[in-house]
This record gives structure tokens, sequence and C-alpha cells, in this order.
């Protein structure tokens, strides 16, 4: 066991400098985070991806869909504090209702969105949504979280494989969490914070942040048009539109102490 120790002390003390030099807050809450990318290489990857994009998929003509998002993403940008922020808001011709946003302030709306947003401040909820994933970096914690989960499994592989006087079903359990550390898309967690930023972001550009409610209703009931179901709450990355509308509920009295009409 003293050996075994003796070769996690190095991991561990690696493991927190680290957690100091990478740890910061979240804007506007009051979550910790660990984030061992530069805001200035994550505004770069962003655009750089973004510009492959506007070559690859077919840019929408729609007069009225485009001065919409223009509209609405001239009123945001205003409000969002994304770094290193070069605007950008492109509509997308995809039937598909989605949206996305990129580092370096690179924002992507599908043709099929404008039917589930329907007006204004839907549109709004949505972007900021998005938007609200690149102020809180969720992309570089994520990454932060492969990285050192990477880190992980290989001391955990070591340990396994070199460790005889290590219980095999310790080092399993390492590998089994640092593996699984790693493998996360937007969390549970970071939607439903990305849903309260986007509804402060939307409140504080003058959109009145309850239709972002209604915003998940009316996907909701799309869904439910279409047939599609999103399992147990504990299966899904995405919360269920029952708990994500109960969230947002609960949140809009903070949220309206930041609308002004």
């Amino acid at each position: 066991m003293k050996h075994y120790l003796s070769h996690l002390l190095p991991v561990s003390i690696l493991a927190l400098v680290v957690f100091v030099v990478a740890c910061g807050d979240v804007p506007d809450t009051e979550r910790k985070q660990i984030n061992i990318m530069s805001q200035a290489d994550e505004a770069r990857m962003g655009i750089s991806e973004f510009a492959k994009m506007k070559q690859q998929l077919r840019v929408s003509r729609n007069p009225s869909y485009n001065a919409m998002v223009q509209q609405v993403g001239r009123r945001l940008a205003a409000v969002m504090p994304v770094p290193h922020a070069q605007w950008e808001f492109v509509v997308f011709e995809d039937p598909s209702p989605n949206a996305f946003a990129l580092p370096g302030g690179k924002v992507g709306v599908h043709t099929g969105l404008f039917q589930i947003s329907q007006n204004e401040a839907g549109l709004a909820a949505v972007i900021g949504h998005e938007v609200a994933h690149v102020v809180a970096r969720h992309s570089g914690e994520r990454m932060t979280r492969g990285i050192l989960s990477t880190g992980a499994v290989a001391v955990g592989t070591y340990i396994l494989n070199k460790k005889a006087d290590v219980d095999p079903r310790v080092a399993a359990g390492v590998l089994g969490g640092a593996a699984a550390l790693g493998y996360k898309a937007h969390s549970r967690e970071q939607e439903l914070e990305a849903d309260k930023l986007g509804s402060l972001y939307m409140a504080r550009a003058g959109y009145n942040p309850e239709e972002s409610i209604r915003l998940w209703q009316r996907f909701s009931a799309y869904r439910q048009r279409m047939g599609q179901t999103q399992g147990f709450s504990f299966l899904s990355t995405h919360p269920v539109d029952s708990k994500r509308i109960a969230e947002l509920q609960k949140y809009m009295p903070r949220a309206k102490q930041e609308y002004r009409p």
C-alpha cells in the first residue's frame, strides 16, 4: 500500500496545482469550475470552426428570419459577457429546431427553430441559452474533464497492471470513475445553468424572461407531436422538459429583477 500511495502522491500534487491555477467562477452564479483552457484559445477555436461551417452548410437567405436573428443578436450581444467576441449571427438552412453558439461570439440558428421560437422573445431565449454555454465556458470545462480523466485513467491502469498489492476492485473503480468524468457532453447541471443564465441575458436585453418558460413548453408540445421521448431524467444529458420548466419557474424572480422593458 505504501508503494501505491507513493505513486499517487505526485498525481495528487499535480491535481492540486491544476485546481488552484485553473479554478474560477461562472459569471452570475456561485459555481466554481476548473478550466485549463484560456479564453483566447477557446475563442480562436470557435471562430475557426464557424468559418468552416459557413463553407460547408447552406446559409439561409430568408429575409424575415435573418432580420429577426440580427435584431435579437444585436440586443443580446450588448449584454452577454463573451470575451474576445467577434459577434456573428447566421441562419442556416436546416429543418431541425436547433441553434448553437461557439466561443468568439459565433451563433448559428436553424431555419427549423422558428416554428418553435415563434417571436423575438422566444428566439432570444434560445440564443441566450446557447451563448450562456459559452459565457460559462462549458466546452472548456468538458475538455478539462477529459484531459484530467485521461491522466487518471493512465494512473489507474498503471496501478492495476503493476501493483499486485492493490485490490484490483479499487483500481478498477478508479478507472471507471475517471472514464465517466470525461464522457459528458453538456451535463444536466450545465444545461440548467445555461437556462438560468440565458433568462438573465434576455431580461437584460429587454425581453420578458417568462417567455423562456413558454418556449420550453412549446418544445415539449413539439416533441409530443413528433412522438419523441426523452426517457427518465437521470438517463438524459438534457433535463426533461418538466424539470427544465420547473427550475426556470423557480428562477424567474431572480431573472425578472433584470427585466427592463
